[in-house]
């Protein structure tokens, strides 16, 4: 198995990084287009189970766009031959009292970059 082979891991980086801009600017659309359209889609949120792309769309478009930006850190992007991967973060918001943890597994399907599953959660910030 080949990781992080230069070609894919560029690939998904920038998938990554336009789903980030898509987040934090409320982009829905964008969103929607970066998760595989599918029931067997999962997403796990701080407080929901999503199960299927309608969950998941239906979820994005009742979530009120105020406070979506965040600071990103500690961000590993790994792929596994050319077709997987996954991008791992950690992120804070401003002000905010939590550290939050992001899991994201991409798989290229019919020639793009997509998320079949997802995780996110919250944890107090580590005192330093």
């Amino acid at each position: 198995m080949d990781i992080n082979l230069p070609g894919p891991h560029a690939e998904l980086t920038a998938a990554f990084a336009r789903y980030e801009d898509a987040l934090v600017h409320n982009r829905t659309d964008v969103l929607d287009e970066l998760f595989w359209p599918s029931p067997h889609t999962v997403r796990y949120g701080v407080g929901e189970s999503l199960h299927g792309i309608e969950a998941i769309r239906a979820f994005r478009a009742a979530r009120s766009p105020a406070g979506l930006a965040r600071r990103l850190q500690n961000t590993v992007v790994t792929t596994y031959g050319h077709d997987f991967g996954t991008a791992m973060t950690e992120f804070v918001r401003e002000g905010g009292t939590k550290l939050g943890r992001q899991s994201q597994t991409w798989c290229r399907i019919e020639g793009r970059w997509v998320v079949v599953a997802a995780h996110v959660s919250l944890i107090d910030r580590p005192v330093t």
